[in-house]
């Protein structure tokens, strides 16, 4: 490993020697990358109205080129086979395929991803679709959206179609991306798209992309497919402290954005029945939760910081970042003692050992193999060496996972390339790749050339 590549605060020896046929990736998403939004049949998402809205991008921006991936994505998988990655996980957009959310099936908007995989195969890159990442169609949107249980019919119907073009080619397959995120920030909160405000109303959100999961995995078993995940968000909950207010505070906060996305998948039920019926006022039937809980081939996690929980008060509460209205039973603190992303978010690689390492000892047997979907940092710059501490770091947390027994299988950085950070605009550089938005050239940063040796390192 070349030396120069290695910042201050790294350590200067090889990464640990992962299992063999451990997999390494990284991770984009079709929104945030491909522009061409009015390409070759493509619909509208929400995510095209919601930027369209003055005031709801910080920059003021869209992603109507975002990286132009749609038209360089030749350019880009010839980056991943650089790198060394063995997959690339990329988002396949609904509202290209379905611009409608159905039943019409857009044969140029799948020819896309026909010639992406095409791509990804002949350079021996295995190709891991996820099939919604945030963009429904604003057709599904304006018939209910995620607030309706067709929604999650609708989008088995798509996850079918997608299938039945790409399943003679793709060995593994996403359903959905963070529920959690856009349950709480699109539905409840009204940061992100579709941007509406709902407060614990916003639930049914949850359990019907839940429900969608489930007939998806229905629908890709029904195609032959047999190596299916889904990517949730989770992050360790710490208590403010010991004392039963704040306690009880992040119980309730654990619940809702780990456990309430957890158990359903993995234990065919929501945890804490009672409570759960009540916060998602009567949106489930006797029958969901055995869709749900359809068994899975392994459970994709995105980490990306611990949260810190106490008893509603004290001041203004955010989360993420994003201010929290008032009324809310729990208010996340500061993480103190750690250093920041650009984001403001804290790095503490060893929280995501206590991660692994709790979900295996409170899920057992009923959790498969694991698969890290998303890790990364948000830093400026190039020499971005920041990012490979963090890196290093958060590798090394799913070494000591996998020493202490989890059966982690591989490992996807989130993300390739720089490129549309949602409500935050273009403020935000998670990629390996640079991406200057005026040209669209792309520059390899060290931390990517750090990533290909350590990968050279692991054959």
């Amino acid at each position: 490993m070349d030396a120069s590549h290695v910042p201050d605060g790294t350590s200067s020896s090889a990464l640990p020697r992962f299992p063999e046929g451990f997999l390494w990736g990284v991770s984009t998403s079709a929104h945030q990358i491909e522009g061409a939004v009015d390409e070759d049949g493509r619909g509208r998402s929400v995510w095209d109205g919601f930027a369209a809205e003055a005031g709801r991008i910080k920059d003021g921006s869209d992603a109507r080129v975002a990286t132009d991936h749609y038209h360089r994505y030749r350019e880009d998988v010839a980056l991943i086979k650089e790198l060394g990655a063995g997959a690339y996980r990329f988002s396949v957009a609904w509202p290209r395929v379905m611009p409608d959310g159905g039943p019409r099936v857009n044969a140029a908007g799948l020819d896309f991803y026909d010639r992406l995989v095409d791509e990804l195969c002949a350079a021996g890159v295995r190709p891991v679709p996820t099939l919604f990442h945030w963009d429904t169609p604003q057709a599904v949107e304006a018939a209910g959206g995620w607030l309706e249980r067709d929604t999650a019919r609708r989008f088995a119907a798509y996850a079918d179609a997608v299938a039945a073009r790409l399943g003679d080619r793709v060995d593994r397959w996403i359903t959905l991306n963070e529920p959690a995120e856009l349950t709480l920030l699109g539905y409840g909160l009204g940061q992100h798209a579709p941007g509406r405000q709902l407060g614990f109303e916003a639930l049914p959100a949850a359990h019907h992309q839940l429900l969608g999961h489930g007939l998806a995995v229905q629908a890709l078993r029904a195609r032959g497919a047999d190596n299916i995940g889904i990517a949730n968000s989770h992050g360790p909950t710490w208590a403010a402290s010991e004392s039963a207010a704040d306690q009880e505070a992040a119980g309730l906060y654990d619940l809702l954005l780990n456990r309430l996305f957890a158990e359903p998948v993995l234990l065919g039920r929501y945890p804490e029945e009672e409570l759960t019926a009540a916060l998602l006022s009567g949106a489930y039937l006797d029958d969901d939760l055995r869709i749900i809980g359809e068994p899975l081939d392994w459970y994709g996690v995105n980490y990306y910081q611990p949260t810190k929980v106490g008893a509603a008060g004290g001041g203004p509460a955010a989360f993420a970042g994003i201010e929290l209205p008032p009324g809310l039973p729990f208010a996340p603190r500061a993480i103190e003692g750690y250093p920041l992303t650009d984001f403001g978010w804290p790095v503490v690689p060893a929280a995501l050992t206590e991660l692994l390492t709790g979900f295996r000892d409170r899920y057992g047997e009923r959790l498969p193999p694991v698969v890290i979907t998303e890790n990364g940092c948000s830093y400026e710059g190039v020499e971005d060496r920041e990012r490979i501490a963090f890196l290093d770091a958060h590798i090394r947390a799913v070494h000591d996972a996998v020493t202490a027994g989890v059966d982690v299988r591989g490992y996807f950085v989130w993300s390739l390339l720089d490129n549309f950070e949602w409500a935050e605009g273009y403020a935000r550089r998670f990629g390996l790749v640079h991406v200057d938005y005026g040209t669209l050239a792309r520059t390899p940063k060290a931390s990517y050339h750090w990533l290909r040796d350590a990968l050279r390192a692991q054959r």
